[in-house]
């Protein structure tokens, strides 16, 4: 009875493993083609796994709570006597025509496992899968800096593209770096990455695109040698081994510090007439917006009177690419970590529709439910540290954005108002910024529209 084992593909995002949180399948069970059978933990949210085999469940290779590294046995399937249909797997209209669509093909049968759906096998409309719910997970709003998001998924792959998962290349146990998709060696090419530097940095596991962009933004990195072994604990110290996340997170602010200028400008602000606008419009029946909806109006007024700060730096074309939409991104806090979802087409929303939204997208968030898009699109960062009962935070640029912005709690304070001494409500703004784009003014420029709104928001809100 043949078998097939269907191995831990990249999932797009970088990571080298994941967590397996829940099997939808059993051993003994009939699975088939395109049939999600596991939910995968990664540095950014829950992602359904599905089954490139049909025929039944031989094998799983990892108990839910373990780790799976990329390229590592999944799940081993036999022939079945009747394997079940093909579960159907939605298409994106002209995707198979386009050179990015002909670039995952040839991705994809080279084994790269970057396209979810399907690995290969026939498409057709209409997926008609129901996703189990998760227990929902409740914490606090979000610290003072941000993490990266994973690229969008790729379209669904061609009919005529075999199936294939990420597997180990001949030769890799000899030393030959395991890359297993010939664009990820393209790149490294192109950008005169050592692949065997690069895998042993990389502790010899397979090697992604993530990997190679890192690298060649940070030689260093991939001249070092392997770590060495751990040194055996001591008395009164406990070592913690970073997880997935954590690995990601790190390696995405490392990239950011290394390569971005940055520059730190802030203002104490005077928040007092927009607490009492937000308490007049409260009801009994209706709470009204939030502050962080107000807040977020008032970015993205000054996103469109200074739209490079709504941009990205293109280095090797030496552009500034300003976008039109705001996608405003938020830091939130989650069990996993830190992780930063964004509110698409922001400038789009009033206040109450923002109110909304923000509610919705960080609840998702921190149930890691947040899609793919949100966590990869955001233009502008939105970090509301002062909900940690901190005044003030030098942010971390969440690339490839070019700009962050910060409040820390509003205070009652001793403040000058027409020359008199009173009690106000001041909260402080932090804006970091990347010098590459613009100067000192535009920041400064961008961070008093700001804070003039907040100090006269009855006036600002029909400007806006």
């Amino acid at each position: 009875m043949s078998a097939e084992t269907f191995l831990l593909p990249d999932l797009g995002e970088g990571l080298t493993d994941v967590e397996v949180v829940r099997w939808l399948v059993a051993e003994g069970d009939v699975v088939a083609v395109d049939q999600i059978v596991v939910e995968v933990e990664t540095a950014k949210s829950v992602v359904d796994v599905p089954t490139p085999f049909a025929g039944r469940v031989a094998t799983l290779h990892a108990a839910e709570g373990e780790t799976v590294l990329t390229g590592k046995p999944l799940i081993t399937v036999t022939a079945a006597e009747s394997a079940p249909e093909p579960a159907a797997a939605p298409v994106q209209p002209g995707a198979a025509d386009s050179p990015e669509a002909e670039a995952y093909r040839e991705e994809e049968q080279a084994g790269s496992g970057n396209v979810l759906i399907g690995y290969g096998t026939p498409v057709s409309t209409g997926s008609g899968r129901r996703r189990r719910p998760r227990p929902s997970r409740q914490t606090d709003p979000a610290p003072a800096s941000a993490t990266p998001a994973p690229d969008p998924a790729p379209a669904a792959a061609p009919a005529d593209a075999p199936a294939a998962a990420a597997v180990e290349e001949p030769g890799a146990r000899r030393g030959v770096p395991q890359v297993v998709s010939p664009l990820v060696r393209r790149l490294a090419r192109e950008k005169g990455v050592d692949l065997h530097g690069l895998a042993a940095a990389n502790g010899g596991g397979v090697i992604t695109r993530a990997h190679v962009e890192l690298a060649s933004t940070a030689p260093a990195a991939v001249e070092a040698a392997p770590p060495a072994p751990s040194a055996a604990p001591v008395d009164g110290e406990r070592r913690i081994p970073l997880n997935g996340f954590r690995r990601a997170v790190s390696a995405a602010l490392s990239r950011s510090r290394a390569e971005i200028p940055e520059a730190t400008v802030w203002v104490d602000v005077d928040a007092t007439p927009l607490v009492e606008l937000r308490e007049s419009a409260r009801t009994a029946s209706d709470p009204g917006p939030g502050l962080l909806a107000y807040l977020a109006r008032f970015v993205v007024a000054g996103l469109r009177q200074y739209p490079v700060l709504n941009s990205r730096l293109d280095t090797e074309r030496q552009e500034i690419v300003e976008q039109d939409r705001v996608n405003l991104g938020l830091a939130v806090q989650s069990d996993r970590g830190l992780v930063v979802p964004a509110v698409l087409g922001a400038e789009t929303m009033t206040t109450e529709q923002l109110d909304r939204e923000i509610r919705a997208l960080t609840a998702r968030a921190r149930e890691g439910r947040a899609s793919a898009e949100e966590l990869s699109a955001g233009t502008f960062t939105l970090n509301n540290y002062g909900g940690f009962r901190v005044d003030g935070s030098a942010a971390i640029i969440n690339h490839p954005q070019v700009a962050i912005l910060g409040f820390g709690r509003i205070l009652d304070r001793p403040w000058v108002v027409d020359g008199e001494i009173v009690v106000r409500k001041i909260t402080q703004m932090s804006f970091v910024f990347d010098h590459r784009v613009c100067d000192g003014g535009t920041a400064s420029g961008f961070i008093r529209a700001v804070a003039d709104a907040i100090e006269d928001p009855a006036s600002a809100i029909p400007r806006l």
